[in-house]
């Protein structure tokens, strides 16, 4: 629903009355800041008051930055995220980080402009002068906090919603398709509250009725969300504190509060300084804790004992804090449990070894199948609450959509193995209006993608070097069908002119084409002139075509996604012309998709630790893929298969790689490389889980399930 009738409809059916719990807990939070943040003593206020991360809370309560990210949920939520959105804070490492502008800058010096700006903003408000604001370039780093600060010292002024895209969906939702392009939160907040002021279907609200149902009716965040696996301690042993207390809990607590962490590789970093391996910090690691940080409200959560027990499902129902007074497992994150989902599974989940792991939403459903008539245990993905609702994409699909519609074309690329033609599929699947298999089992997804190809809406091609302009656009080909003496040419439509001619035919429906391989084909010769009227704004542009004379466009309602392989050629090399018109989206290797243990072998460990060995030694482009571990779709669990995969997959891949340079190999590979004649070492499938993990994964840090 995103039209104008939609919202008048919605917003009649919306009721304001259950809003109102919420909004007296709003003003009462309200009052808590001003209470301890008046406006007028801002000019004075001191560093201590202001910044997260200088240790214990001062006597006088907690800082403006903590009250208002974790002690004021019902004002709106800025949670997520690092704590650069607070435009400096204290680190962990002892120093200040501060914004871009007060970089080099003495705290207390750093402190007094930024406290300046702030002041000055209130005055420019009172003034009515709210341009003004926008030239306040250090409050430009922190649009989420300044926002907030400026809803709640002046509701009358902007609304309780402070995310910037947020912001600019909810705008093009009242208006139509607009293009904000690098306004500030406040003043795109600004432009809706105006819009909501003169729409009749809001007239009477207050500002707190229409934030919830904007956000409950057309939610702007990816309701396709991954669903994680936590398990509390090793074994569950934190299971009935965290049943009883309503939250899951992780350890390294050496780390200190995650919010502090601004990137992967900085948290990264930090796990390498605690717990130092001998191939490197576990990005893996750095990355799934940084999604623990992040769990958003509504999110499913599993709380797991062992690899073969659900303990119960959860509902994400708060934001991260970090607890330095519990006596362990400091960072917590608040969840509503089911404990009617508890029980044994049939087969031992190899993934959930670890800490943490993905849930696949099918074995998410099978968890929840006897809640499914009563609708109160929905899954991401596969949820259909009213007749003919749209089903929610996956993050990935949808970022593919998105820049299909952003640009027209888009190219899916990384090294080999990473799932960029599976990717594109789910795309096609998706703008086919088949959105509801991509959650389903692989034969499912197969048969389906089948029936999808065979139709006329999609087709697939995978490029070639002999591949030409005839094959794709026109040409005279053998007519096949002719009986005279000699050979007769007929002139003959290529599939993308065939395509083009179906799209137009039919102008309320999307056609795609699906590329393969496509920078394995010279593309400049295959698309000729039609490399032009890719673009958007090209389309339905007529072009005579050199061979037949005709003319010829690109209906609007054509769409392309190819796919490449990096490790053939970077996307550097390709022509210009054909950068400049298409998207580029990075496929990398997922170690979550190969999450399980061989014997003592954490497969995602492993991976991460290989390919940041090739990225060191050749370059991110020639890493290995996922599925160079998968069998059937699921990590390989079995010393046989691991043998096969490395032995037959991944040695073949590197050698050819290091083109016979013995010592590059052994760089990669180490100690399982023979030193005298630079092969690499044959042993028992027994064997090879054992030394693969003495080399790649020793002092991986974390609890195990």
């Amino acid at each position: 629903m995103t039209n104008a009738v939609d919202v008048r409809t919605a917003a009649a059916e919306f009721d304001r009355t259950a809003v109102a719990d919420a909004e007296s807990a709003a003003e009462d939070e309200r009052r808590q800041v001003l209470s301890q943040f008046p406006l007028d003593e801002w000019a004075e206020l001191p560093l201590e008051r202001y910044a997260l991360g200088q240790g214990a809370p001062p006597e006088s309560g907690p800082t403006y930055c903590r009250l208002l990210e974790f002690g004021t949920p019902h004002l709106g939520s800025i949670k997520g995220g690092s704590a650069a959105k607070h435009i400096m804070y204290h680190h962990n490492s002892g120093e200040w980080r501060l914004a871009a502008p007060l970089r080099g800058m003495d705290p207390q010096d750093a402190w007094a402009e930024l406290r300046g700006q702030f002041v000055r903003a209130f005055e420019a408000v009172e003034a009515g002068d709210f341009d003004a604001l926008d030239d306040l370039e250090v409050l430009r780093y922190g649009p989420a906090l300044v926002t907030k600060t400026l809803a709640t010292y002046f509701p009358e002024h902007f609304l309780p919603i402070y995310a910037g895209e947020h912001l600019r969906r909810f705008v093009a939702l009242l208006l139509g398709d607009l293009d904000q392009g690098d306004a500030s939160a406040w003043r795109i907040n600004r432009r809706l509250l105006k819009l909501v002021r003169v729409q009749p279907e809001f007239d009477g609200w207050t500002s707190h009725e229409v934030m919830r149902f904007l956000y409950e009716h057309f939610d702007p965040r990816p309701r396709q969300r991954t669903i994680w696996k936590i398990a509390p301690g090793e074994r569950g042993r934190l299971w009935e504190e965290c049943r009883d207390g309503e939250f899951i809990c992780v350890g390294w607590d050496e780390l200190g509060d995650l919010g502090q962490y601004q990137s992967d590789t900085e948290l990264k970093q930090a796990l390498d300084a605690h717990w130092p391996r001998s191939s490197g910090g576990s990005l893996t690691l750095a990355r799934r804790l940084l999604a623990f940080r992040d769990l958003e409200t509504g999110d499913r959560v599993v709380a797991n004992r062992g690899m073969d027990e659900v303990l119960a499902t959860g509902r994400v129902d708060g934001s991260y804090r970090y607890d330095p007074d519990r006596p362990e497992f400091h960072h917590v994150v608040p969840v509503a449990w089911d404990l009617s989902h508890a029980q044994k599974l049939s087969k031992p989940q190899h993934g959930w070894r670890s800490t943490f792991a993905k849930v696949d939403p099918p074995l998410f459903a099978r968890f929840t199948a006897h809640n499914a008539d009563s609708g109160s245990d929905s899954v991401p993905g596969t949820d259909r609450s009213q007749a003919g609702a749209p089903v929610a994409l996956p993050e990935d699909v949808q970022a593919v959509l998105d820049a299909l519609k952003r640009k027209g074309q888009v190219i899916l690329h990384g090294p080999p193995g990473t799932g960029k033609t599976r990717l594109a599929l789910g795309a096609a699947l998706a703008l086919d209006g088949r959105a509801d298999v991509l959650g389903a089992d692989a034969g499912q997804r197969a048969e389906a993608q089948a029936e999808m190809l065979h139709g006329d809406r999609v087709g697939m091609v995978t490029f070639h070097p002999s591949y030409g302009y005839e094959d794709f656009v026109e040409g005279f080909k053998p007519d096949l069908s002719a009986t005279g003496p000699g050979l007769t040419l007929a002139l003959t439509d290529g599939l993308f002119h065939s395509l083009c001619s179906r799209a137009a035919a039919h102008p309320d429906q999307t056609f795609l084409l699906v590329v393969d391989e496509i920078n394995r084909g010279d593309l400049p010769r295959i698309f000729g002139e039609l490399i032009t009227l890719l673009e958007l704004d090209k389309r339905n542009l007529p072009v005579a075509l050199p061979v037949s004379k005709r003319r010829f466009s690109v209906p609007p309602n054509i769409r392309v996604i190819g796919t490449m392989n990096t490790a053939d050629r970077s996307i550097s090399h390709l022509d210009a012309a054909v950068r400049r018109r298409f998207a580029f989206l990075p496929v990398g290797p997922d170690p979550d998709a190969v999450s399980g243990t061989v014997g003592p072998l954490d497969l995602a460990a492993f991976f991460e630790s290989l390919n940041t060995r090739i990225a060191r030694h050749l370059d991110a482009d020639h890493q290995i893929g996922h599925a160079y571990l998968l069998r059937d779709g699921e990590p390989i669990a079995t010393e046989e298969d691991l043998t096969a995969a490395f032995h037959h997959e991944v040695i073949p891949l590197l050698e050819d790689y290091c083109l016979g340079r013995a010592d590059l190999l052994h760089r990669i590979l180490g100690g399982l490389v023979d030193a005298e004649t630079g092969r690499p070492l044959l042993m028992p499938p027994q064997d090879l889980a054992d030394a693969l993990a003495t080399e790649f994964t020793s002092g991986v840090p974390g609890p195990d399930a």
